[in-house]
């Protein structure tokens, strides 16, 4: 993990949000209809979800999404046609440790 490249990728607003509306999906979301199961991928959010949220373009949206996921914030699954993402919790504490560490 590297701390630069995940400052950077929230230092954008809509990833910002991104990453504060995936710690509680269900107030932010409505369901994901594509997940049969939710324990398919539990907390996960389509990307079609927060192109609707964020009134960006899909492929804004993907880049987004894309660049927190190479942060190590975000984990994703491929369902079907659909891409699904949720936080990666673990990664998210760790980045907290290192910040305490460093500042």
């Amino acid at each position: 993990m590297d701390t630069l490249s995940i400052l950077k990728a929230v230092s954008n607003e809509k990833r910002y949000h991104i990453l504060k509306w995936l710690k509680t999906p269900e107030e932010y979301f409505g369901p994901q209809c594509h997940l049969t199961d939710a324990c398919q991928f539990a907390g996960g959010v389509c990307v079609g979800s927060f192109a609707e949220k964020t009134g960006l373009a899909q492929s804004v949206i993907s880049g987004y999404l894309v660049k927190m996921h190479k942060a190590g914030l975000l984990e994703s699954k491929r369902i079907g046609q659909h891409t699904y993402y949720r936080r990666n919790e673990a990664n998210i504490r760790l980045f907290k440790e290192m910040i305490q560490d460093e500042l």
